[in-house]
């Protein structure tokens, strides 16, 4: 399991930007460290947050520490961080970067459903009543 946590030059480069708890009253806060080598376990693995294991403690904690971060930017500004210091090194292809296309929503029809496209036009129909009337379909309903 050790290759899935932070070498303590990694952990010093990321630690300024993971925020210190000034909470004075209830549970003493977590170790950030320790939490954030459980994010990266999770995220690594693609395990879900209930197989994490309890080396890195209770999975609550740990997601609860990964919403929250992901929240207040603190992935965001780590990244950033990263990529400056990492294009400063010129170890950054910039023509390297891609997007990411899984979060583009494909047309039903890509899906499988029914394009509902006019044999005589050879164009998708609109959702209308006068579009079926146009179409040579009696209405499904009446206003």
């Amino acid at each position: 399991m050790i290759r899935h946590r932070l070498t303590d030059e990694q952990w010093q480069q990321v630690r300024p930007f993971i925020p210190v708890s000034t909470a004075r009253t209830g549970r003493p806060a977590r170790d950030p460290r320790e939490m954030l080598d459980g994010i990266l376990w999770v995220l690594v693995t693609g395990a879900a947050w209930r197989d994490l294991p309890e080396a890195f403690g209770p999975w609550e904690t740990v997601y609860y520490y990964f919403a929250l971060w992901q929240r207040t930017g603190v992935f965001e500004r780590i990244v950033q961080a990263l990529a400056v210091k990492l294009d400063e090194d010129g170890r950054l292809d910039w023509s390297a970067w891609c997007v990411d296309g899984t979060s583009i929503r494909a047309s039903r029809a890509a899906g499988g459903a029914s394009q509902k496209v006019s044999l005589r036009t050879s164009r998708s129909l609109s959702i209308t009543p006068w579009a079926t009337a146009a179409a040579g379909s009696a209405p499904k309903c009446i206003w």
